[in-house]
């Protein structure tokens, strides 16, 4: 079977595996990322159904961090990204909060501009080799890499892990990240809605826990709304018929609605969408203090639950891989 050479395999091409890689490859690295999606960004991300758009995944992001505040700038001054709003109903003073454009997806694929990336590819095994790693994929091909990263929610590293000799500690560490599941419903509407601009609602009691007016967004052309179930509501129905959730979600949110009617929807289930228990290191390198060749871990889980964490995990595992010895 065909066995592609490289000297960093990141698994993931979401913000944490993204931003890794673009750090690394600045630096002189030969890098590969592989995702098992079609698209890039994980959970940013976008749908079309008919003539409406949706942000479905992460609606925004924040900036407090300087090298992240100048990353954002960047990503305005590339027309990727762009100001929504500082303050909406109930919220009157917060951070300005920023949207991909056209939508959430449009920031990475930016990011991913240059890189080398296979897509719609699962890794199946990692396992070590005598100077580095050596991943199957489900295509039947094989990436040998002197350093590995690994960007996936925590439960599928863990599963990706198994039987690997890592240090006890750390797995506890992993084992301790929890995450919280997420039912998005995707609406087309037969007119606007009542939501108040920015067109954007958080809710803290009940079903619902966000909804988005992706018209007033300026993501969509046409009416449509984004409504994100609350952790609770999402745990229990996640596995549940995705027609019957999705009508619950929109019969919760008819107030918001106003006087316009649901066309059409469809549901989308995020099983890990946000981490309600992280890990206070910004990334982890699961190598150290061993004989195992480098390999580190990043993502949300660890930097915090945000846009920005997911960012950092990855900058700060790059420059821990950049520092490790193979």
């Amino acid at each position: 079977m065909p066995t592609t050479t490289t000297d960093i395999l990141i698994i993931g091409a979401g913000l944490a595996g993204l931003s890794a890689a673009n750090d690394l490859q600045q630096a002189g690295h030969q890098v590969l990322v592989v995702d098992k999606g079609r698209g890039l960004g994980g959970r940013l991300a976008g749908r079309r159904i008919g003539d409406a758009t949706f942000d479905h995944g992460a609606q925004f992001m924040t900036a407090r961090e300087p090298r992240f505040k100048a990353a954002v700038a960047d990503w305005i001054a590339a027309g990727v990204a762009e100001q929504w709003y500082s303050s909406y109903p109930g919220q009157p003073n917060g951070h300005p909060r920023y949207r991909g454009v056209p939508t959430m997806t449009a920031v990475a694929k930016h990011l991913a501009i240059g890189l080398d990336i296979m897509r719609a590819t699962r890794v199946v095994t990692v396992s070590r080799q005598q100077t580095g790693w050596l991943a199957e994929l489900d295509n039947g091909n094989r990436v040998s890499a002197d350093k590995l990263l690994i960007t996936s929610p925590v439960p599928q590293t863990l599963e990706l892990l198994k039987g690997i000799n890592i240090p006890a500690d750390k797995y506890a560490r992993l084992e301790h990240i929890e995450y919280e599941s997420c039912i998005a419903v995707m609406a087309i509407l037969d007119g606007p809605t009542a939501i108040e601009a920015p067109g954007a609602i958080a809710l803290e009691e009940g079903p619902i826990a966000w909804i988005s007016d992706n018209l007033q967004k300026g993501v969509s052309t046409v009416p449509a709304v984004t409504i994100h179930g609350s952790g609770e509501f999402s745990a229990e129905h996640i596995d549940h018929d995705r027609t019957q959730i999705g009508q619950q979600l929109i019969d919760a949110a008819a107030q918001y609605l106003g006087s316009a009617q649901v066309t059409e929807y469809q549901v989308h289930g995020w099983r890990y969408s946000k981490p309600s228990i992280v890990d206070p290191d910004p990334c982890l390198l699961l190598s150290h203090g061993t004989d195992l060749p480098p390999l580190a871990v990043a993502g949300d889980a660890f930097a915090g639950p945000r846009f920005e964490g997911a960012v950092q995990s990855g900058w700060a595992a790059a420059k821990m891989l950049m520092d490790a010895h193979s």
